[in-house]
């Protein structure tokens, strides 16, 4: 058989509805909340969880399955980040959010969470594809269809700030972005919603690795967190969004982080301390379009008052960025 036939035939194998998955008996005594799954493989490992795909015996379906390490599992911070995650998902029913499918507890008493099994590639090994001049990944993600990508995350984010909801750990490996141009927002476990109590923050460890998640911590990915989420200030809004979607803006246009450092506390010392490079200082091989480097380098802004007052205004910037092309007035 023709390999690439094979390959084809393979995808659609694992995509389409077969007479199997729709039709058959539904037993009487039938199973229910973590006993109606099988068929556990082990899809991706976190700092806090493990996701794995399993098998809904009852819908004929494939799921993700998602439940804390072991070590993690009596921990009170990461139990409430868990539940906040599941919830906040399951509430901000959105075209940009992965539907989640039930919460409950296995037999042993863990708490666990199914949503949506979604198939893509996330921004951050897209990037990756392009700075290493990956041929399919530059034919597939040229800047304007990266461009339209930022817009769908800044879409979803918008509407969960709408609702009361604000991320807090925006970051390319949080990006799904599907075969079909769809783009999902993923991981809210460090969403801060209405009615949250402002705290000071934790320290940063100075051991924290500065590309995760920290473990029992409110604060966001250091790479990508705002200046006021690195002080600790006590209070803080939506525009700590803001300054991460003008991070992620920032590797689009130039296929580098914007900030550096071997450790948590040296990135947050940096971003605190030194001036914040422009798109064009590092990436002069690169074209970056006026309009595109002004609305990144207004989002970047240490000082928040400074910055979009909303992700909505920096979406309706991208957004006519995108229809005309030209410099923003």
């Amino acid at each position: 058989m023709d390999n690439n036939k094979q390959s084809k035939d393979s995808v659609l194998h694992d995509t389409s509805l077969h007479i199997d998955d729709t039709d058959g008996d539904f037993p009487v005594y039938w199973k229910s909340g973590s006993l109606k799954y099988a068929d556990f493989k082990l899809m991706a490992e976190g700092g806090t969880a493990k996701l794995f795909t399993c098998r809904d015996i009852n819908l004929h379906r494939d799921v993700v399955y998602k439940t804390l390490h072991s070590e993690l599992k009596k921990s009170e911070i990461e139990i409430q980040r868990f539940l906040r995650e599941a919830r906040v998902t399951a509430k901000l029913a959105h075209p940009g959010t992965v539907p989640v499918y039930e919460m409950g507890r296995d037999r042993n008493g863990d708490i666990y969470f199914t949503m949506k099994r979604v198939r893509g590639r996330n921004l951050r090994d897209i990037i990756q594809g392009l700075k290493d001049k990956d041929k399919k990944t530059t034919q597939l993600f040229p800047l304007e269809v990266m461009v339209d990508s930022l817009i769908q995350i800044c879409q979803t984010v918008a509407y969960a700030h709408d609702h009361g909801v604000i991320h807090r750990d925006l970051k390319p490996a949080n990006i799904l972005i599907g075969g079909f141009g769809e783009v999902l927002v993923l991981d809210w476990g460090l969403a801060k919603v209405w009615g949250e109590v402002d705290l000071d923050h934790n320290a940063i460890p100075e051991n924290a690795d500065p590309a995760l998640t920290p473990v029992g911590r409110s604060y966001g990915t250091p790479l990508y967190m705002a200046p006021e989420l690195a002080r600790g200030d006590s209070h803080i809004d939506g525009r700590v969004d803001v300054f991460s979607l003008g991070n992620i803006l920032f590797e689009i246009l130039t296929l580098s982080q914007l900030l550096h450092g071997e450790t948590a506390q040296e990135v947050a010392d940096n971003l605190l301390n030194k001036d914040l490079p422009s798109p064009r200082d590092v990436s002069s091989s690169r074209y970056v379009p006026s309009a595109l480097e002004g609305i990144c380098l207004r989002a970047l802004k240490k000082d928040s008052r400074d910055r979009y007052p909303s992700v909505q205004a920096m979406l309706d910037d991208l957004k006519s960025y995108q229809l005309s092309g030209t410099a923003l007035g």
